[in-house]
């Protein structure tokens, strides 16, 4: 099972509280996952269509409570290459101008025209319950989010822009910002802010899944953050010991010219002892002088070594 269908499977077993909101969540459904025919003699049919049983238990269910309407569900296998079911519920025509009516698709006097609202409806968003009905109806019907392990991504896909647009401004009301974009004809917002993904979760009633989506990201953000301590570490290592590489190489140059002996004592001391100690870094060299010397009195010593090896380079190079 995906991450959304387990999504979808919660979501649908939450409680059906009010008419209202009750009402709200079959608007959303119907937008997303109906479809409206008309069949002649101004009568209409309208179709539920979902390859998720529990979306198909959920619709029923709340037909039941809103509407006193008893369906039948009927099981059709698709045409794709899994040969998946797809649930079918049928709203029959003398339910169906109610229905509409009642979900503010359609109008007392626009069934001649044929005039649908695929908007978010403002008469059944009324308060904070309504709302937050209305969004989880909308994500059993178009909403999917990916698997926590592969990515964070969040998604509501339309085929309607004023819907889309409806959706984001909703979200926008809980803090959750998406963007929407032009997909195949589809309009999507979608959400790739790993918190808000969890935000949105939260709001639709989806706990199971907050719990599951803030366990695989507390675990990658560990993991991410060990990798870049692990990283860093290594880098530095690798500094460290390009830096000793330099520093021999330098104190080699001045026991070539055998001038290593001829060094004040304060830097002869030091390039016998990181001879001595390659591996070692400025503070551990610095503690074994006598007197102990700080890290950057370390450093500053090496450097000045290392200028008496160029000029002694640049000199035989002069000879030549």
């Amino acid at each position: 099972m995906t991450f959304s269908s387990k999504i979808k499977d919660e979501l649908s077993r939450t409680e059906i509280t009010d008419l209202a909101s009750t009402k709200a969540e079959l608007a959303a459904l119907i937008r997303t996952m109906g479809y409206i025919s008309l069949k002649g003699f101004n009568k209409f049919e309208i179709e539920f269509s979902t390859e998720n049983a529990a979306v198909a238990r959920r619709i029923f269910r709340l037909l039941k409570v809103a509407f006193e309407i008893s369906t039948q569900v009927s099981v059709e296998k698709t045409n794709r290459l899994k040969k998946r079911n797809n649930y079918i519920i049928n709203i029959e025509d003398k339910y169906a101008k109610n229905f509409l009516i009642e979900t503010k698709i359609a109008g007392n006097n626009n069934f001649n025209f044929v005039e649908f609202d695929y908007g978010v409806p403002d008469d059944l968003v009324i308060n904070n319950e309504c709302k937050r009905a209305y969004l989880r109806g909308t994500f059993m019907g178009c909403g999917s989010v990916s698997d926590p392990e592969k990515s964070y991504h969040a998604e509501f896909v339309s085929s309607r822009e004023n819907h889309s647009k409806g959706i984001s401004s909703l979200l926008k009301e809980y803090g959750i910002t998406a963007k929407t974009l032009l997909r195949k004809n589809n309009y999507v917002t979608y959400i790739k802010e790993s918190e808000q993904i969890s935000d949105l979760l939260a709001l639709l009633g989806a706990n199971n899944a907050v719990l599951e989506f803030e366990n695989v990201r507390a675990v990658k953000e560990t993991r991410n953050q060990i990798n870049r301590v692990i990283n860093c570490e290594t880098a530095n290592l690798d500094k460290i010991v390009d830096t000793s590489m330099r520093q021999i190489n330098n104190i080699k140059i001045l026991k070539k010219h055998k001038a290593i002996d001829k060094l004040p004592d304060h830097l002869k001391e030091l390039a016998y002892l990181r001879l001595k100690h390659t591996n070692a870094s400025l503070k551990e060299l610095g503690e074994m002088l006598n007197p102990p010397l700080g890290k950057s009195g370390v450093n500053h010593r090496l450097r000045k070594i290392e200028e008496i090896a160029n000029d002694l380079e640049h000199e035989k190079r002069g000879v030549k």
